[in-house]
């Protein structure tokens, strides 16, 4: 018996390596491609159920990762904020309230929130007006230090359609302000000579208010759709972490670092530029991404939180019109990123055997982004057909 089940196990070991040698030449004959002629690609291919790496080339060669930086961000963010994260948006007050009038300041602290939208307003001064309030007399400060003074990230281009970075948004619009006093009117709040500018919330101010929406909520939108105003928000919740007021984005790209430190490749001369990709000054490597999503899978939460976040093969998000009708459809989970010459993706899939594999594809010079895609489509196509026989058990 114990020398049939070591014959089995040879035999298994020996198909194992057989199919692992089937995938290796199926994908170099993908990167035989007349493409790579004139672009390049770095490539790493990890299966998590073994623990080991199945496939590489370029992997190490750095790259700019256009919109899969949002991977670098999430997981950063769970793993460093936590997956009970919520972003926050909150009024104080300064003064008395009497019989229904407020005579002080109203202030207005920015969290960055990027999902607060005229309901919150609305629910902002249905708060004031349960509390009692039913006339204002007095400012209305917006408090806009949690970050930098700088509208956009370093290294955008200046005709991309970029998004505002102001902690103090509504609908992406600069309204804040304007939309409670209208919310407040139409709740029936009276507001005398009002006078508005901007400041610091005061520490002894009292809390009349807040808004929250957490960390799930926000990833959603930000991998599906890959909305780069909510990864710069999710970035700039992990600079403010740190503690510093007007938290910078250098302050966030600090806190990555660590985490690439303990994933054992500080080493490495990576450039943390933003958190949406968008900046031509990010720099990293397919290995580091791969990296990043084993720790995630090694780490339950972080991995049960973002999963559900990611574009799910020919069914939702920037992967709902791809890999249709293959074997990758409703099994590739991946971050999409497309940039002027920049295409790439990282994520998830579950192979033929049943092992949970993760991979990092980073297209580079592909002036037809559409190339990049079909590339990355027939990368997955492989990893989730099987590459060669199985082991079959005796009856």
């Amino acid at each position: 018996m114990k020398k049939y089940l070591f014959l089995l196990l040879i035999s298994g070991l020996s198909l194992f390596a057989t199919a692992q040698d089937s995938l290796h030449i199926r994908l170099d004959s993908l990167l035989s491609d007349p493409m790579f002629e004139t672009s390049q690609v770095g490539l790493m291919v990890y299966d998590l159920t073994a623990d080991s790496v199945c496939y590489q080339h370029n992997a190490r060669q750095l790259l700019r990762p256009a919109s899969t930086m949002k991977l670098v961000t999430a997981i950063t963010a769970l793993d460093h904020l936590g997956a009970a994260y919520e972003f926050r948006t909150k009024i104080y007050h300064t003064g008395t309230i009497s019989n229904g009038r407020l005579m002080g300041d109203l202030y207005c602290v920015g969290g960055m929130d990027p999902m607060v939208d005229l309901d919150d307003m609305r629910a902002f001064a249905k708060q004031l007006h349960t509390l009692g309030i039913d006339t204002l007399s007095g400012r209305i400060v917006t408090d806009i230090s949690m970050k930098e003074n700088l509208d956009y990230g370093e290294g955008w281009c200046w005709d991309d359609d970029n998004p505002r970075l102001k902690p103090l948004m509504v609908g992406r619009k600069d309204i804040f302000v304007d939309e409670l006093i209208k919310a407040l009117e139409t709740d029936s709040v009276v507001i005398e000579q009002i006078q508005i500018s901007e400041g610091r919330c005061p520490a002894n101010a009292t809390l009349l208010a807040q808004r929250t929406h957490n960390i799930d909520q926000v990833l959603l939108r930000m991998m599906k759709k890959s909305d780069n105003y909510y990864a710069e928000s999710m970035f700039y919740q992990i600079a403010a972490s740190v503690g510093k007021r007007y938290a910078k984005a250098k302050d966030g790209a600090s806190v990555v670092r660590q985490l690439i430190q303990r994933i054992g490749l500080g080493a490495q001369p990576y450039k943390i530029a933003d958190g949406s990709g968008l900046s031509l000054y990010n720099y990293l490597s397919a290995e580091l991404e791969t990296k990043l999503l084993r720790y995630a899978w090694l780490h339950g939460v972080i991995y049960d939180h973002l999963s559900p976040s990611l574009p799910i093969a020919g069914v939702d998000g920037t992967l709902e019109k791809r890999m249709r009708k293959t074997a990758a459809e409703g099994n590739v989970r991946a971050k999409t990123g497309t940039l002027t010459g920049i295409s790439s993706l990282s994520g998830y899939c579950q192979a033929a055997n049943g092992h949970q594999l993760c991979f990092s594809i980073i297209n580079q010079g592909v002036m037809r982004n559409v190339e990049g895609k079909n590339f990355q489509d027939r990368v997955c196509q492989v990893l989730c057909e099987p590459w060669g026989s199985t082991v079959q058990l005796p009856e």
